[in-house]
């Protein structure tokens, strides 16, 4: 992965954006590309009334079908493939 200021390294942040993915996937019923999350202006708070924007990043077609495969058969298989392939799943914030 590039080193690019923008992408999120973080892990404690990351769990909560590959989470969030999930939902989304699920919510739109295909693998989605863009993704909100609440602002968070300081450790620990979070503003619920502003939303920061995160590009999906997935840098294999093939893994982005597997996501794909596995959003009908419900969070815990997608969530499994997520996880499953995290290292190819990357978040940079717009």
């Amino acid at each position: 992965m590039e080193n690019n200021p923008l992408i999120i390294s973080d892990q404690e942040r990351l769990v909560l954006l590959y989470e969030r993915f999930r939902d989304v996937c699920l919510v739109e019923k295909e693998v989605w590309t863009e993704i909100y999350m609440p602002r968070q202006v300081e450790k620990g708070m979070v503003l619920t009334n502003q939303h920061e924007c995160f590009e999906v990043i997935i840098d294999d077609p093939e893994i982005e079908d597997a996501l794909e495969a596995n959003i009908p058969l419900g969070a815990k298989s997608l969530g499994a493939a997520i996880e499953e392939y995290k290292d190819h799943i990357s978040f940079r914030k717009k």
